[in-house]
């Protein structure tokens, strides 16, 4: 066996040529509960868009934002 515990083995090899960014590294997640019926309105409007419903939600709620922005810059 090995001398040491903290040796690697040879046939251990760290290849990362092939390695993927990690998907989840920068996002934050948040679980928000809806009440039944903006769920439902939610649900409706992602199903007919054919988008998955936390990106519809993110894509209205950015443009809350920018509405919100423009307006308070406006003051």
């Amino acid at each position: 066996m090995n001398e040491t515990q903290d040796e690697l083995l040879p046939e251990y090899h760290f290849d990362y040529s092939e390695a993927k960014p990690n998907r989840f590294a920068g996002h934050v997640t948040i679980a928000v509960t809806l009440r039944a019926d903006v769920a439902a309105y939610f649900e409706a409007r992602a199903a007919a868009k054919g988008l998955p419903l936390d990106e519809m939600v993110n894509d209205m709620l950015k443009k809350d934002i920018e509405l919100i922005e423009s307006v308070s810059m406006a003051t």
